[in-house]
């Protein structure tokens, strides 16, 4: 009886089974693709759900093989996971995950290029059914930079075929780098007898893959300044990147249809003196061209495309030729340019370098120069301007006027281009000895005094010195200058000097009289006694003659002073005997009385007298008579008394 129940109820279990299992189903859901670069880890998730449920499922990973078949690497059910031996991921796989939650993540490490396959997760039931789910594994690796290079010679548009431009190269990529030409921003693409691309590929020892582009043109002339380089497209995880290379030039060669010459340097209008640059170019871009620069006046040639010339004058004036000639094809074609260079002659003056005119005549001379340009000329004299234009004109020379004068002439449109020429005048007529500097002076006996004495006048003047009592001094220095002679005396000071400097030539003569009063020094406290006489000198040998510019003023108007004082009082007395005399009031007025010296010593009056030309001083009694020498001293004291 037990039996029985325990068959029918193992049968009724069995039957509840495969009934359940008739409507079971397992559902799988996985990602198309997994992408990551060579050497990262890869995850690929299986997620999965079950009308039974998801306990109790057997999970099993599966790869196919390059071959087609199915290769299994893992293996798990409720009690065992098993990583399958002997295949290209037994160490390096993993798998998170018990099913419980109805998904699994299988973990591929230090993925490689080979690993790019595709991997089947494979979920059963304990009732049997099973479902699958398949992920495509790719694999991705960044490729070196691109590079570029140009063709070293250059290319003519005359070439048959089509050109090389240059090729460009990117190396370790995966998967393959795909190259782009572009010229000037624009994508090139195959076009027959105009454009060709050439590409190859190369896949390396590590598999990657390593791709060459080289590009063909038929160069034309618009293309010389064309830029070219590549783009390089390459594949990345979730997307594609890119990366272009330098831009690259082409040299091309095309013939010149025209030529042009032009100066260089200087800039603007062009004088003698100057260095001209002359530069010749054509339009066109040949080795087998040569360039000649020919002076079309003189037929003088130049074969080179820059010509200096230095120092130019105006022979060098004229049209200049640049001709360009293709040796290949011996065409020729030239073009020119004109090249005036300016002058300015050196200045005339008229009359030439020296002139003499007379006192109070009229002075006219001109000064011309023969220039390319218009002028402007002025006149100077000891560095101010003294008249415009090329005619100097001076109404009643006088010895101002004489000197040296300086035509200046100037072309207003050229810096710096100008001309002079002189003319040193000479003013004919009688001396003229300036003024002296200096009219009063003190000295020290035995102290030496220089006397300077510049006088003016055309012939120059001779100059002679000599003293009150005749003596003729010698000349310490003695110069020529510009409008006369300048000469100097020294003279040691041991009494009252009169010194007399004579300018002559053979329209007359002039003179000054330099008057030096000695001064005698006593005691310090006793008032210095001096000789009567007046003063007017230059450069003293002597600190003692340096006064002080303030006392000296003093002094001289105290002098003066006194002077002008006595010479009333003198003139007052002389009119006062004069009238005494005419009214016979003075005994002995016909000058025939006899005065005994005692006599007259207490009754006569004395008058000095002063001569510019001499230091006797004459004194008169006032019967009009000259005293002795001794009287006069004698009466000299008691009219002073």
């Amino acid at each position: 009886m037990a039996v029985r129940d325990a068959s029918s109820l193992l049968v009724g279990l069995l039957v509840l089974f495969l009934t359940w299992g008739a409507w079971a189903d397992v559902e799988v859901n996985m990602e198309d693709r997994v992408e990551v670069f060579r050497g990262e880890t890869a995850q690929i998730a299986c997620m999965f759900k079950s009308s039974e449920g998801i306990g109790a499922m057997i999970i099993q990973w599966f790869y196919m093989t390059r071959g087609g078949e199915k290769q299994r690497i893992y293996y798990q059910d409720i009690t065992t996971k098993i990583v399958d031996r002997g295949t290209p991921f037994t160490d390096r796989i993993s798998v998170n995950g018990t099913g419980a939650t109805g998904d699994v993540v299988l973990t591929i490490s230090n993925v490689q290029l080979e690993d790019e396959l595709e991997f089947i997760c494979l979920i059963r039931s304990v009732t049997g059914e099973a479902g699958e789910g398949r992920t495509k594994l790719k694999v991705f690796e960044t490729p070196n930079l691109p590079s570029i290079e140009s063709v070293q010679t250059g290319i003519s548009v005359n070439e048959e075929g089509l050109a090389k431009i240059g090729t460009c190269e990117v190396k370790n990529g995966f998967p393959k780098p795909n190259i782009t030409w572009y010229r000037n921003m624009t994508p090139l693409r195959t076009v027959q007898d105009v454009v060709k691309i050439m590409p190859s590929i190369t896949t390396e020892s590590s598999g990657l893959f390593s791709v060459r582009s080289e590009l063909s043109m038929k160069v034309m002339k618009e293309d010389k300044d064309d830029q070219f380089y590549c783009e390089v497209t390459y594949f990345v995880p979730g997307g594609t990147r890119m990366t272009e290379t330098n831009r690259i030039n082409i040299t091309v060669y095309y013939p010149s249809t025209a030529v042009s010459i032009w100066v260089e340097s200087p800039k603007g209008k062009i004088k003698e003196g100057d260095s001209i640059e002359l530069h010749c170019q054509g339009n066109g871009n040949t080795p087998s061209s040569i360039i000649t620069i020919k002076h079309t006046k003189s037929g003088q040639t130049w074969d080179n495309d820059v010509l200096v010339l230095n120092n130019v004058t105006r022979l060098d004036s004229g049209v200049y030729e640049c001709i360009s000639m293709d040796t290949d094809t011996f065409d020729e074609i030239s073009g020119d340019t004109s090249v005036f260079v300016n002058y300015l002659d050196p200045a005339v003056v008229m009359p030439q370098d020296t002139i003499e005119v007379d006192q109070g005549q009229k002075l006219q001379a001109t000064c011309n120069a023969l220039s390319s340009l218009q002028m402007d000329t002025a006149w100077f004299k000891d560095g101010q301007e003294v008249s415009r234009g090329h005619s100097l004109i001076l109404q009643n020379a006088t010895f101002d006027t004489a000197g040296m004068y300086m035509c200046v002439v100037t072309v207003p449109e050229i810096e710096e281009m100008e001309t002079s020429g002189t003319l040193l005048v000479h003013v004919q007529g009688p001396p003229e000895i300036m003024e002296q500097d200096y009219t009063e002076m003190d000295l020290v006996f035995e102290k030496t005094v220089d006397l300077s004495c510049h006088a003016r006048g055309f012939p120059a003047p001779s100059i002679t010195w000599i003293t009150s009592d005749g003596k003729v001094l010698k000349t310490a220095s003695q110069e020529e200058t510009e409008d006369g002679v300048q000469s100097v005396v020294s003279i040691k000071v041991t009494s009252d000097i009169t010194a007399l400097c004579n300018a002559s030539n053979k329209y007359g003569s002039d003179a000054v009289t330099f008057n030096i009063k000695a001064i005698t020094h006593t005691t310090p406290a006793t008032t210095t006694t001096t000789t009567s006489t007046t003063i007017s000198s230059t450069t003293v040998k002597d600190e003692t003659a340096k006064q002080p510019e303030k006392s000296k003023k003093e002094g001289s108007g105290v002098i003066i002073a006194v002077i002008i004082i006595c010479i009333l009082l003198l003139a007052i007395l002389g009119s006062v005997l004069y009238f005494l005399y005419k009214k016979g009031k003075i005994c002995g007025r016909s000058g025939k009385q006899d005065l005994t010296k005692e006599k007259s010593n207490k009754d006569n009056i004395v008058v000095e007298m002063k001569s510019d030309n001499t230091e006797e001083a004459v004194l008169l009694g006032v019967n009009g008579e000259k005293q002795p020498p001794s009287d006069q001293s004698s009466e000299y004291l008691d009219v002073q008394k």
